[in-house]
């Protein structure tokens, strides 16, 4: 049986691995909006891609 954690976590991994390019990809022009000198949608990108590589490793199918 799979485990739901599995799936949540590639979902995770995708989503991060989206907002990780988009945040690459502004960096150098980064919109205008408070605090954009933060970058975070680089930041939220690299923890979405941690915790979801988290419960991909964890809960992978195969693992007694």
């Amino acid at each position: 049986m799979l485990s739901i954690w599995f799936f949540i976590g590639v979902l995770l991994v995708l989503y991060g691995i989206i907002i990780l390019g988009s945040g690459i990809a502004n960096y150098g022009n980064p919109p205008d909006v408070v605090r954009a000198d933060l970058h975070m949608d680089v930041w939220w990108g690299v923890l979405l891609l941690a915790i979801g590589l988290f419960y991909s490793i964890r809960f992978r199918p195969g693992r007694s």
